[in-house]
């Protein structure tokens, strides 16, 4: 024995114990992939092609069933016609028999028939075939007949069947008549051909006009398949064609036209919005630069007389004095400036109330007179109505204030101008009209934005010897500040001007409530 082999383990049990669990089932693997090829099959095949062969299917049932139908039908009548006949023959048969035993000559057979007696222990004593018949192979008759109804029985040779009917005869024994049913089966059979060419026929009729009628029903699909490529290519404005509203297509149209539309509006609006987005933190990137450079222009002014102050001491301190509180007066001025347009931005709401335009451009006619003695300065009053709106007091003040300003800053000197105020419809204005220089086309478009200019030409320093106010060189801000106090009021401000004509500044407001119920 070799010492290195490997002891036997015991042998195993005769009668395994079962396992407490039943085993696995046997891997579906031949069925699964047959599922999944005819799955595959299903969904590659176009929808054209499974309309038509369902149509198809299903008329080709319809037809073997009426078939099969009329088949039946025309054979078990053809069989009860023949029973009729075995019937009426048996009987006839049967009473010649009991008047004379015996098969006498006047018995009248049928081409197909055949005419047996049996006596009592069913031997054939007597027969007779017709003409036609002779020819057939027989029944297949039994020595016994124990049912006296008609049954089919097959030849007794080759193909074809039998109808036989036996009549029990008094002192005779019984008389066996059978038909041949070979004529029947040729009816069948042609009316069997003749369903089948046609039903072949009208498959094909409906084929034809099937994958006509198809290819038409779905060519708004095809049209929807087309549009949604090209809406896939950038062609949003496209739309699917309108179809009956009343037809499951004409729904499906309706539906992807409206949900299109949606999705269209949402983009745009987004589009739109970012758009937004873009001018407004492009509107902000350009406002903190202008910001910062005319906030620089004052801190670089005081910063240089506090550095000349330091290097000349013996120089005169209340002149300095004087030019570094221009400077930080300026810088007040733009800073309350920012502060007022940040609110607006922000939409704070503003103390409401009746305001008498007509007043207000009264006082800044007047205040205007005061700080320009040489100019001709007027005022008009338009419409029969009290031009008194809802809104702001002091900020509508600003509003005029500001206009004025602007005309005689802008304006040459001795300019007149003249302020206009009343009522038109629904609605009260105020104009500031000056005959000044005007403007171009492209500076009134921009004339209410903020820190622009109309005139590059104009200091932005304090170093000014004729300037004693440093209000009167601007900000830039101030009729931005118009456009976004009207605004606040529901208002609109506009521009009228032309190079050498002058301008016309025109705030539209709507009357106060109060004013139109009196009307």
């Amino acid at each position: 024995m070799n010492p290195t082999a490997p002891t036997p383990g015991p042998p195993p049990p005769e009668n395994p114990r079962p396992l407490p669990y039943p085993a696995p089932p046997a891997p579906a693997a031949a069925v699964r992939p047959r599922k999944r090829f005819l799955a595959s099959l299903s969904g590659r095949t176009p929808l054209r092609v499974k309309l038509i062969s369902t149509m198809l299917a299903l008329v080709a049932v319809g037809l073997a069933g009426i078939g099969v139908g009329s088949v039946s039908v025309l054979r078990g009548h053809l069989v009860d016609r023949v029973d009729q006949q075995l019937d009426t023959w048996a009987h006839d048969v049967a009473r010649r028999l009991q008047r004379a035993p015996g098969l006498g000559l006047g018995t009248r057979i049928p081409p197909d028939g055949l005419v047996q007696v049996r006596d009592a222990n069913g031997q054939v004593v007597a027969e007779a075939v017709g003409l036609e018949a002779e020819s057939q192979p027989g029944p297949a008759l039994p020595a016994t007949i124990s049912s006296w109804e008609p049954q089919t029985v097959p030849a007794a040779t080759g193909g074809g069947d039998w109808r036989v009917r036996v009549v029990p005869v008094t002192g005779v024994g019984s008389v066996v008549i059978a038909i041949d049913l070979t004529s029947v089966d040729q009816i069948t059979s042609r009316l069997m051909m003749s369903e089948l060419l046609g039903g072949g026929i009208v498959m094909v009729v409906l084929a034809v006009l099937g994958v006509v009628i198809v290819r038409r029903s779905l060519r708004p699909l095809v049209e929807m398949e087309h549009t949604a490529a090209a809406i896939a290519g950038g062609q949003l404005g496209r739309r699917v064609p309108d179809a009956d509203p009343r037809t499951e297509v004409g729904s499906l149209a309706a539906s992807l036209n409206g949900m299109l539309a949606q999705i269209e509006a949402a983009l745009h609006a987004r589009e739109v919005s970012e758009a937004a987005a873009r001018s407004s933190e492009e509107r902000m990137r350009r406002f903190v630069a202008d910001a910062s450079h005319e906030l620089r222009t004052p801190l670089t002014s005081i910063r240089g007389y506090a550095e000349f102050y330091r290097q000349n001491p013996s120089g005169d301190p209340a002149k300095l004095m004087r030019h570094v509180e221009d400077a930080a007066a300026r810088m007040g001025l733009l800073v309350e400036d920012l502060l007022l347009l940040a609110r607006l931005d922000q939409q704070r709401p503003l103390t409401m109330g009746p305001v008498d335009l007509l007043a207000l451009a009264a006082e800044a006619v007047q205040d205007a007179r005061i700080l320009a003695a040489d100019r001709e300065i007027g005022l008009e009053v338009a419409g029969d109505t009290a031009p008194i709106v809802s809104g702001d007091e002091g900020r509508l003040r600003q509003v005029l204030g500001n206009l004025m300003t602007n005309a005689l800053t802008h304006t040459p000197a001795g300019t007149p101008i003249r302020v206009r105020a009343g009522t038109d419809a629904a609605t009260a204005f105020v104009e500031v009209i000056d005959k000044g220089p005007g403007l171009t086309r492209d500076q009134a478009e921009r004339v209410f934005e903020r820190f622009y200019r109309a005139d590059p030409s104009r200091t932005r320093t304090t170093d000014d010897k004729n300037d004693t106010d440093p209000a009167s060189r601007g900000t830039g801000l101030g009729l931005a500040i118009v456009a976004g106090l009207v605004a606040a009021h529901t208002g609109t401000v506009t521009i009228k001007t032309a190079v050498g004509t002058g301008s016309t500044f025109r705030v539209t407001l709507p009357l106060a409530p109060e004013v139109l119920a009196s009307d």
